[in-house]
Order: structure tokens, then sequence, then C-alpha cells
């Protein structure tokens, strides 16, 4: 059995204008002190990182995975959630999805999904000039808007719209496999890939990519009610990356899975610091170590009511205490030794 490497911190909720969060350095600082081994860096923060030029520059690449290194952390992935959800938008969503993007594509949804592609084709690149072998992205969506059916979804409907999700992300699924890298979708209600069952429609879509992987995120299989141990018995050879964040469903006489468009704080089904919430991981990290999973185990912190700073140093502790050194010997190898053919037919009374 292989490893679970940890523990590490997605920066993306982190990020911000003031330090030790407003530079790499600074952010790798904090991180390292917390006790955390490894970063995943979002890519559309300038202040952490220049997408673009990490396409580019070698360099550029050495010079972050150095620096990180001074602190003694390493990159687990990058991340372009934002930007692999605006490979798909459906146009009900063009005003509020516009503000991940970069101004000069504003209020045009065709150069705006130009631009989401070519930000992953950088990412593509980027990856392999660090080194990385796994992706963290959102896969975008076309058909969320029609997730409860009523009115009832025409004939074809969802196999048309998985054909046209993976028109886009082929040329992208593509690339990413000539450079050996895999692209993890972080299964997530808003996106078309949210569960297993989207997941397969999106796998039959691409002749079953074999870069169209997982990025393992039990939280929004609470949300859901989605049995996210079961989950990782039928899809752990496609597991590529780990969030590990805490959630809780409590559903109530007022409301449920949905929510009743209500603030996180209120809702049925939030978002909790690690050890807050409901979430068995001490099943989940025996089971992805049971199947041979040795990527990061990366928080991701998006708690309604602990304070970040607080999550991230509870979280970095926390992880640490869950990984699992596995064994190198059965308990029972001392009952063992070479086969003895006819011991064996004595057992079995065989003559």
């Amino acid at each position: 059995m292989k490893q679970i490497q940890g523990p590490a911190i997605f920066l993306a909720q982190f990020a911000g204008d003031e330090a030790p969060f407003n530079s790499f350095e600074s952010i790798c600082e904090w991180s390292a002190k917390l006790g955390f081994k490894g970063i995943q860096i979002p890519t559309w923060d300038a202040r952490i990182f220049d997408l673009a030029k990490a396409a580019q520059s070698q360099q550029y690449c050495d010079e972050v995975a150095a620096k990180a290194a001074e602190f003694g952390l390493v990159i687990t992935e990058l991340s372009t959630h934002l930007q692999g959800q605006l490979v798909a938008v459906h146009p009900a969503y063009d005003d509020m999805f516009d503000g991940f993007a970069p101004e000069n594509v504003l209020k045009n949804p065709s150069a705006r999904t130009e631009w989401a592609v070519e930000q992953m084709m950088f990412a593509a690149d980027a990856s392999a000039k660090l080194g990385l072998k796994a992706h963290a992205s959102f896969s975008g969506a076309l058909l969320w808007q029609t997730v409860y059916p009523w009115p009832q979804r025409p004939q074809g409907l969802v196999e048309q719209g998985f054909e046209e999700l993976a028109k886009r992300w082929l040329p992208i699924l593509n690339k990413f496999d000539e450079v050996g890298v895999d692209i993890c979708y972080e299964l997530h209600p808003g996106e078309d890939l949210h569960d297993g069952a989207s997941f397969d429609l999106f796998l039959e879509a691409t002749d079953h990519h074999p870069r169209a992987n997982i990025l393992y995120d039990p939280s929004h299989f609470v949300l859901q009610q989605l049995d996210y141990l079961a989950f990782i018995d039928i899809y752990h050879e496609r597991i590529k990356a780990f969030h590990v964040k805490d959630a809780e469903f409590v559903p109530s006489g007022r409301s449920g899975v949905y929510g009743g468009y209500q603030g996180w704080i209120d809702r049925p089904g939030r978002f909790r610091s690690l050890g807050d919430g409901q979430i068995d991981f001490k099943s989940i990290f025996t089971k992805l170590t049971q199947y041979g999973f040795e990527g990061w185990a990366v928080m991701e912190w998006e708690c309604c009511i602990k304070h970040p700073e607080d999550g991230a140093a509870e979280g970095a502790k926390f992880i640490k205490e869950h990984l699992i050194r596995p064994t190198e010997k059965a308990f029972d190898d001392f009952a063992g030794g070479e086969p003895d053919v006819e011991l064996n037919k004595q057992i079995l009374g065989i003559k």
C-alpha cells in the first residue's frame, strides 16, 4: 500500500490584500509555520501566481518551486476552478460569472470561453514545468438550471448537453494528456459534474478519457446526501486529488437539501472547519489508503462559523493525525512460509 501525503492547504480562501496573505513568499511562510507540508495554488490570483508566465517559463516555475522549498513546502497541484467554470456557462449565469473573467472579455461570452480554454492550456504547460501529475478544476455547466426536472426536460437534452461539454473539454484533456497530467474535476453542485452519475455521463461523452479524473471532496456529497464512503469504493481508480473539508447536514421542518435560499449559516447543509462537522474522516483515510491513493490531503477551508486562521491551524494538525502509515506486513505473517504441497493435501484430506 502507498501512503497519502500531507498535510497540505489550498491557498484560495486565504489569499488577500493584507500580510501575510498578499504575496507568495509570505503566505508560504505562514503555511509552513502552521505545520503544512504542501500548498495547492490558485492560478487566478496574480499576487500569488502568474499562470501565463508559468506556462512559458521553466525558470519562473523553478523559482516558484524553490521559494516554496525554502519553507519546507512542495506544490501539490495548481487550481483553475474559476477558469474551468468558464469553459461552459449557461447564458442565465452570464452576469454572475463575468466576475470571474478579466475586463477585456466581459459581456462577451464567446471571448470569455476562449479565454478560459487558453487558461486551461496554460495550466497544462505550467503543471508539467512544475513536475506535477494532477490538476484541480471545475467542469462548468450547461444543464444545471435543469437539475430538478420541472418543467420536464425534453428528450435527449441531457445527452446533447454532455456532448457539448465533452466537445469543449476534449481539446483540453488531450493537451493535459500530452504533458502527462490528470485533470481532477471537483464534483460540486452548480457544475454539470456534481456526483457519480453525472461524472459517468461525462466519461461516456469523452470516450472514458484517461485524463478525466476526480478531485474527491466529501463535503459536497454530505450536502447532497450521497454516500461518500461508497463513492470511494466505486470511483477510487479515478480519484487523483483530495480536498479535506468538513460539513454537516441537519434538516429541519423548514428546509432540507435545497436550503430555502437561506444564507450559509442558516442552511441545513453547511461547510465546517475540520473536526467540527459530521464527516467520518477516519474511514475516508482508511479507504483511500486501502486503494493506494498516494496524492495529497489538501485542507480547504469554507466554514461559515469559525475564523479561517483558526480553521487552518487546527486543520494542519487534524490531517496529520489522520494520515496512515501503511503496514509493510500482514499481522498473520508468522503463519506463512513457503507452500508445502504435501502438508496442504493432508490438511485438505486429499490423498
